[in-house]
């Protein structure tokens, strides 16, 4: 496992940090000596597919979970083993968890209520937090009449009612259609910058995390294998593991070894070169030569190439996914649609890479050379 060690910007306070925290269920490890510090007001996520540690994580945050070592601070303050009530924290579940009997008006007022706030205070938040999230036509409908983005939005406003310091989201938008979670995104974005909250959000879903995330950690086997921005992860995976989950198509990957010179490496493709050499290399070694699809491209007439063969044509509006394949690896490349419009399967093509945008990693340990 990669770790990473806790970062934040400078210049901010830092909102929530976790150093070294571990929680196991019998031979489980739920999450194992997980660390990264959050910047307040940033939209923070985490990215992972299922079973990698991203909701225990945030029930760890939020007190519902105990970790079995390892320490939390919220705001500066050691909060490792404090009450739920004093976290500051409001976490909303993948479930939305509301409340069938009660009506919309209700379900929002509900935590107000808990926290024994006076009458008028109640009706003006509801008001307030009703008309933020568009659902002051709603306030007298039960949960069982209202749209999934409506119940979404009740979800989160019951939450913002509150004014958590921290707000913790767990996949909100896995019960939505596609129409509803783009929206929902967009909606999200707007609420984080009008109420500049820290959020840290957790999703197996890649395009909501490049699309919403500031910053991403990219979780996995209870860890992070990176944190980054967007671009960052994108640019500059240190590990196979992330150069294949960020990115989409993802990266082409294919082993090589180094060549004696140990800048240069023998592929299925003839001798590539990367224009940043490694920084250790060990002649003979064994390695994975990582492309995105965006880098490689038809070799212009006259311009040495690579021979391949086309084996699939996807077109998607604007631009065209071409697989082809080049000395016995199948590549993908991403093409303007007008390039790829006279392009067919089974065509003969010569393709050209971007040796700047070469990257190189370890075989053994998938770790990044270069």
């Amino acid at each position: 496992m990669t770790q990473t060690s806790p970062r934040a910007s400078a210049g901010k306070g830092i909102a929530l940090r976790l150093d070294g925290l571990s929680k196991a269920y019998g031979s489980v490890r739920a999450i194992n000596d997980l660390s990264f510090a959050v910047d307040e007001g940033r939209f923070f996520v985490l990215f992972g597919p299922s079973s990698v540690g991203k909701t225990t994580t945030l029930r760890t945050i939020a007190g519902l979970v105990q970790a079995d070592s390892g320490t939390l601070e919220i705001g500066g303050r050691d909060m490792t083993h404090a009450p739920i009530a004093g976290r500051g924290i409001s976490m909303v579940f993948q479930s939305f968890a509301l409340y069938p009997h009660l009506t919309v008006y209700d379900n929002l007022a509900y935590p107000l209520r808990e926290e024994k706030a006076a009458r008028a205070e109640i009706d003006k938040r509801v008001k307030e937090t009703a008309e933020i999230l568009k659902l002051t036509h709603r306030l007298k409908a039960k949960p069982a009449t209202l749209s999934g983005g409506e119940q979404q939005r009740v979800a989160l406003g019951r939450s913002l009612i509150r004014r958590p310091k921290i707000l913790l989201l767990d996949e909100p938008l896995t019960n939505l259609d596609a129409k509803l979670r783009h929206e929902t995104r967009a909606e999200l974005k707007r609420l984080h910058r009008q109420f500049g909250m820290t959020v840290i959000y957790a999703t197996p879903d890649e395009l909501e995390a490049l699309s919403m995330g500031e910053t991403i950690a990219v979780m996995r086997d209870g860890g992070i294998v990176q944190i980054g921005t967007p671009d960052e992860l994108y640019e500059q995976p240190i590990h196979t593991y992330v150069a294949s989950k960020i990115g989409s198509p993802h990266m082409n990957l294919f082993a090589a070894s180094v060549r004696a010179d140990t800048r240069s490496f023998d592929t299925p493709l003839g001798t590539l070169v990367p224009a940043t050499a490694p920084k250790t290399a060990d002649a003979g070694e064994a390695a994975l030569i990582g492309i995105r699809p965006s880098d490689i491209r038809l070799a212009a007439k006259g311009e040495a190439g690579v021979a391949s063969k086309v084996h699939l044509v996807e077109p998607l509006g604007d631009i065209t996914i071409v697989s082809v394949e080049a000395g016995g690896e199948m590549l993908r490349m991403v093409l303007p649609e007008a390039i790829a419009a006279s392009i067919r399967t089974g065509d003969s093509a010569s393709i050209a890479i971007d040796n700047r945008k070469i990257h190189v990693f370890r075989a053994v340990s998938g770790q990044a050379m270069t």
